[in-house]
């Protein structure tokens, strides 16, 4: 075969040879980023359509299939707007990025009148990433005071009894007047052979979000990465490894660290106030300097060898923004900036003889006018899949109680972030209604509004969460919760399996009242 990798350029597309999960050989679509010269020979940075960034790697021209070779479009020159021309090369994706653009935009004009600006303030690095589909909500079934006291009913009856349909079951409460509805609950066992209707989104990339329609962008918190404006650079990863203590992490994305620092084999960072140094050398003079044996901040949190810090970002500015810049590794969609002024950081350590060695962190803003608990959370990957990610999401929780608020995690989340809230919010819910108990005979009851105070899960949230498990149905002018013996056995599994709890009794935590702009 001919060689062609003289033609191939940035933006053309071609297969890629790479191994999956299985370790089995496949050619996935790619698009070329970048292209060097080492030695003479050429190295082609790819991006494989369709899969998550962190994916993206440096390939050798014998593992591009040449032969599908797909060269990229340019778009044909349109009239010049604002003294500024339209026209400009373009990726085969950038086509469709474009329609989905033009229907946002339609889409949410209407409901906000006009274009929000820019956002002034500057905000820290942060979390989670992709942006996604909103949950289809159930028929008339409002986040409002309607949904709030949606009561709960529950019956709990004989998996042994014949199982009849709908319309054999006694007769289900109405609507009452005042609009309040109510939800029953009957425990039955799976049946085989059917399946009931989703009255909720389940796609794993979907977005639970309360009206479905994208909003416009914030004027505080940390902001979304605006993708339309990726450049080559952002793109594409820029440090090969760093080493954190005694373990060497290998980053998924970009992150802006200093321009001699990437061209570094490894980047070693100090574990315990997270300075980024050149050499190992470097560091191990500076940890003859550096005193910290934990994060700086306060310990509000310990039991066993667990232990959260609470810390400043305006008071402990130096460690926030190198917090920050180690997790942009981790997270993508993201905007990094370097005043971390407006935000607190909770960050969670593992105790062992030599210090307290970071294991994730969450990030939220001292005043949120949108009820978010959370900015930007990450368990780096040494202690992923271990139980961290659901302990750092329901101490989140935990602060909302002793606050006294209602949280929710800023919106979009990642691919990783989104299922482990799905799942703490499913395990929480679930574990509330199964613990329902009848007295005096008679079913219990509970509303939305008190499933949300218990848990301090926002309401959207709650509702969003019965949606996706198929628990909600709408049936002759009430709503009904079905709880089928498949749900009740997986949750008893699941809760089995989690061992890493949260103790309310070992926190230690005063909220402050941060509207009062002397305390920053």
């Amino acid at each position: 075969m001919a060689d062609h990798s003289g033609e191939i350029t940035e933006g053309c597309r071609l297969p890629v040879l790479r191994r999956n999960q299985e370790n089995e050989d496949e050619w996935p679509l790619a698009e070329i980023l970048s292209v060097k010269d080492i030695s003479g020979r050429k190295l082609y940075y790819v991006h494989y359509v369709d899969f998550n960034k962190r994916l993206d790697e440096w390939v050798t021209p014998d593992r591009l299939d040449i032969k599908k070779l797909q060269f990229p479009k340019k778009e044909a020159k349109t009239p010049i707007k604002n003294g500024l021309s339209g026209s400009r090369p373009s990726s085969p994706e950038r086509d469709v990025k474009k329609s989905l653009d033009l229907h946002v935009q339609s889409a949410s004009a209407p409901s906000r009148g006009k274009t929000v600006p820019t956002p002034k303030r500057k905000a820290e690095s942060v979390s989670l990433a992709s942006q996604v589909t909103a949950v289809t909500p159930v028929p008339s079934l409002p986040a409002s005071a309607e949904a709030s006291q949606a009561a709960l009913y529950t019956a709990i009856r004989d998996a042994s009894f014949n199982i009849k349909s709908r319309e054999e079951h006694e007769p289900l409460t109405s609507l009452t007047t005042n609009g309040t509805t109510s939800i029953q609950r009957h425990l039955i066992p799976p049946q085989p052979g059917r399946k009931r209707k989703n009255c909720g989104g389940t796609d794993e990339d979907s977005q639970d979000s309360s009206d479905g329609i994208p909003s416009a962008p914030r004027m505080t918190g940390s902001l979304v990465s605006d993708r339309s404006h990726d450049d080559i650079v952002t793109r594409m990863k820029n440090i090969g490894c760093i080493e954190l203590g005694r373990h060497r992490l290998k980053p998924w994305y970009f992150s802006p660290y200093p321009q001699e620092l990437t061209s570094l084999p490894i980047i070693y960072l100090c574990e315990f106030c997270l300075k980024y140094l050149k050499s190992l050398k470097c560091l191990q003079r500076h940890l003859t300097k550096c005193n910290l044996r934990h994060p700086p901040g306060n310990e509000i949190y310990r039991k066993g060898t667990i232990s959260f810090f609470e810390i400043d970002g305006r008071k402990n500015k130096a460690y926030s923004q190198n917090l920050c810049l180690l997790a942009k590794c981790f997270l993508d969609h993201k905007t990094l900036y370097y005043d971390t002024d407006p935000f607190l950081f909770y960050v969670m350590t593992e105790y062992d003889p030599k210090g307290f060695h970071i294991v994730g962190y969450f990030s939220k803003e001292k005043e949120s006018t949108e009820d978010y608990n959370v900015a930007c959370i990450l368990t780096l990957p040494p202690y992923q899949r271990r139980g961290y990610g659901k302990l750092l999401i329901e101490f989140s929780y935990e602060l909302s109680k002793v606050e006294g608020k209602t949280g929710t995690p800023e919106k979009p989340l990642s691919d990783l972030g989104l299922l482990s809230y799905r799942s703490y919010w499913s395990q929480t819910i679930l574990e509330i209604l199964m613990d329902l108990k009848s007295e005096n005979g008679e079913r219990p009851q509970i509303t939305i509004n008190e499933i949300s105070e218990i848990t301090s899960i926002k309401k959207e949230d709650v509702i969003s969460t019965l949606q996706y498990l198929n628990l909600i149905n709408y049936y002759k002018g009430q709503y009904i919760l079905t709880l089928s013996e498949d749900i009740v056995e997986g949750h008893e599994c699941a809760m089995q399996k989690r061992h890493l709890r949260i103790d309310p009794k070992c926190l230690h935590f005063t909220p402050k009242d941060w509207s009062k702009r002397g305390k920053w």
